[in-house]
This record gives C-alpha cells, sequence and structure tokens, in this order.
C-alpha cells in the first residue's frame, strides 16, 4: 500500500507552530518515519484498546508493528487470538493485508530480571536475584513498572533498529494515577542511586573500612542490633549490586528518554469525555510540553452518538410534557424524554471538548463514538480502527 502524506505530530512548547483540526490517523499511521506511537491518559478511558486498535489497522496497512500493553483485560488478549499474553512478542493471526503485527504484555519482574542478566556475570547475577531485597523491589517497588516499560521499549527499538524486525512499536502507558510517570523514570532512578543513604552504604565496597566515619560505624552497629546482621548484610549486598548493574539501566533509560522526544515519535493522549477525564488530557498535554515531546493529538473515547431527528432538548422536553398531561403513561412521552437527555448529554460533551480547544488550539482531534458492546474479536478492533481514521471528521 503507498504511503500518504502526512502531517509530522507537533511538539508542544514554546516552539510550537499552531495546528488546529482534525487528527489524521491514517496519515500518522502511513507516515514510515513513525516509529514509535505511545498512548497515554488517565485509567479507564480506553488506552488499551486504543494502543491495539491502532496497531491492527497499522499492520493491515502494511506495517510491521509490535504492540506493548501494559495491563490488558483478557478479553483484549482474546481479541487478537492470543490466550495469554507474556513479556515475549506473540503473533497475532487473522491479520490482513502485507503487514506483520505481534503483541506482548509487560512482564516488570521478567523484565527486570532480564536487566540484571544483561549486566553481571551468571554468578554475580543469580547472587542477585535471590536477594530478598531485590525480589521486593522487582515486585512491588513504587515506580518499577514505570521503570521496566521504559526498559522494555528501549529493548523493543534497539532490536528492531538492530535486526529490522518492526518499524512501528506502539505502547500503552502504565494504569498509575500519572500514566506520565515513566517519563520521570530516569531521573528517579539516578535521585536514587545517588542519595545520600545509598552513597553511604556502598563505602564499604568502594574503599577500606577505614575510609567509614565514627558515625556511620555507630548507625551500622544499631541496625545490626535491631535488625540482625543477616538483614543488614542482604541489604549491603543489594545496594552493591545497584552500583554495579544499574548504572547501565539508568544510562539505557535516559537514551529511552531522549528517544521519546525524536520526531520519530508521536504521543496520543486518550480521553473520554468527562470533566475529569478531560481536565487529566490537558494535564498530559501541557506535561508533554515541559518536557519537549512530540503531540500527534487527541482522542476522545466513548463519546455520546447525535440522536436522530431535528427536536432540541427544549422542543422535545416540551412535546413530551404536553402528551404527558393527555396520558400519563405515554411512551412517546418518555421517548421524547430520553431523546432530550441525550440531546443534552452530546451538547456538554461538545462543550468539554470546545473548552479543550479554546485552551489548546494546536492540538489536533480524533473523536470516536461509543460502540454498543465490548470489543471481544479483531473485527472489533478493525472496527475501532475505523472510527479512529474516521473520527477527525
Amino acid at each position: 500500500m503507498a504511503r500518504s502524506s502526512t502531517q509530522r505530530p507537533t511538539r508542544v512548547g514554546p516552539t510550537t507552530t499552531t495546528q488546529s483540526g482534525p487528527l489524521d490517523i491514517d496519515a500518522l499511521l502511513d507516515d514510515p518515519t513513525t516509529g514509535i506511537i505511545v498512548c497515554c491518559g488517565s485509567g479507564g478511558v480506553g488506552k488499551t484498546t486504543t494502543s491495539a486498535a491502532l496497531a491492527l489497522r497499522a499492520a493491515e496497512r502494511g506495517r510491521k508493528v509490535v504492540v506493548l500493553t501494559i495491563d490488558p483485560a483478557r478479553r483484549l488478549a482474546q481479541s487478537m487470538g492470543i490466550e495469554a499474553l507474556d513479556n515475549t512478542p506473540r503473533p497475532v493471526t487473522g491479520v490482513d493485508g502485507t503487514g506483520t503485527l505481534d503483541a506482548m504484555m509487560l512482564d516488570m519482574k521478567r523484565t527486570f530480571d532480564e536487566v540484571v542478566m544483561a549486566q553481571a556475570s551468571p554468578e554475580k547475577a543469580q547472587q542477585i536475584l535471590a536477594n530478598p531485597f531485590y525480589i521486593a523491589l522487582s515486585s512491588s517497588f513504587a515506580g518499577t513498572q514505570e521503570y521496566m516499560a521504559m526498559e522494555k521499549l528501549g529493548q523493543l527499538h534497539r532490536e528492531s533498529q538492530a535486526a529490522g524486525t518492526y518499524d512501528l512499536i506502539v505502547v500503552d502507558t502504565p494504569p498509575s494515577r500519572s500514566a506520565l510517570d515513566f517519563l520521570d523514570a530516569p531521573e528517579r532512578l539516578s535521585s536514587f542511586l545517588d542519595g545520600r543513604f545509598i552513597r553511604l552504604m556502598m563505602a564499604p565496597a568502594r574503599g577500606p573500612a577505614k575510609l567509614m566515619s565514627a558515625g556511620f560505624s555507630l548507625i551500622v552497629n544499631a541496625m545490626t542490633k535491631i535488625l540482625g546482621a543477616q538483614f543488614l548484610k542482604d541489604l549491603q549486598t543489594f545496594v552493591t549490586a545497584l552500583d554495579t548493574v544499574f548504572g547501565g539501566f539508568r544510562q539505557r533509560a535516559q537514551q529511552t528518554y531522549s528517544l521519546l522526544q525524536a520526531d520519530g515519535t508521536a504521543f496520543l493522549v486518550v480521553a473520554a469525555p468527562e470533566p475529569d477525564a478531560m481536565r487529566e488530557a490537558e494535564y498530559f498535554v501541557e506535561r508533554l510540553s515541559e518536557d519537549g515531546m512530540p503531540l500527534a493529538g487527541l482522542v476522545v473515547n466513548r463519546a455520546s452518538p447525535s440522536p436522530s431527528g431535528a427536536l432540541s432538548a427544549e422542543e422535545a422536553t416540551t412535546a413530551a410534557e404536553r402528551l404527558r398531561t393527555q396520558d400519563a403513561t405515554s411512551v412517546a412521552a418518555s421517548l421524547l424524554r430520553l431523546h432530550a437527555d441525550r440531546v443534552r448529554m452530546v451538547e456538554r460533551e461538545g462543550l468539554l471538548r470546545q473548552r479543550f480547544s479554546t485552551a489548546h488550539p494546536q492540538v489536533s482531534t480524533a473523536v470516536v463514538p461509543a460502540l454498543a458492546g465490548d470489543v471481544h474479536d479483531l473485527d472489533g478492533l478493525r472496527r475501532v480502527g475505523e472510527l479512529l481514521a474516521g473520527g477527525g471528521a
């Protein structure tokens, strides 16, 4: 399929040129220079389904695509014909056209383990993997999922560049309070590694014990009495491993951060037509602007379709009241009230979108109407993709 010309994602920020109008999804997907699409937004707005639908549509338009999901519902894995997604890309069968589609789900601990095994000798790696502090950190430490999402994206990009496996990576961001937390991963990890306590704990490993201050020796002795010698030894072993192993991760995370700022990356902010979700969308747009990230546009999911007929909400309400005075059980009156409620809902949603556009005129928008049921197969994802492509009209 021939590639169509496209408008490059807007890089929001001080140097942004004004861009308004509909979001051209197909042009974005067809552009061979688009190598990464990141879907971000608050929880429950359909990021994962949007990511899968974009990936399928891109594959069926000739791209070699992998979609990295963070926390897909079981029905979404089933919709792609894969019973259980894992940390390894799995081919999705039933894709029409000349492209290919693989899908995978981030396995936080396994990705962390892969970092350790890649950076340390086999003996050292086993020592780290068995360390109780490492097990706790890799399984449940706050922010670890965001760190590992950055790491896995970097891995996929490096492998694709080396082997030509994929020409498009679609990323579904973690379902955290702030889905942009992964942008902070390098800085937060660096702050943790460079913290005073960590440096003190690594002091014995970096030099002779005599270099330790008397005050620190007292602290260690006190901790030993309270926590036990084995606890302190495990902690010190883990902290030393951080210095030798995760310095490489910090560097790669910073490289991935730079990759997210590159011209080949496009961010899509996903929202629902609700006040809270649209406020979150504004936050994401502003945060992307601050970080110099290339923003492609806004996707508003699950919009209420406009009701048929030319009656306004006021006209329908008035007509319903007239019928009700004649017949309290009038079905027509009930239908008219439902029509009025739907019209008001569509108007409220339109007002929310208008306010967003007024505040952010440079952001192109696609509006996707709500479906009657859940997406449970590739046909459902295709339908979402069609609505995404036509949602800017």
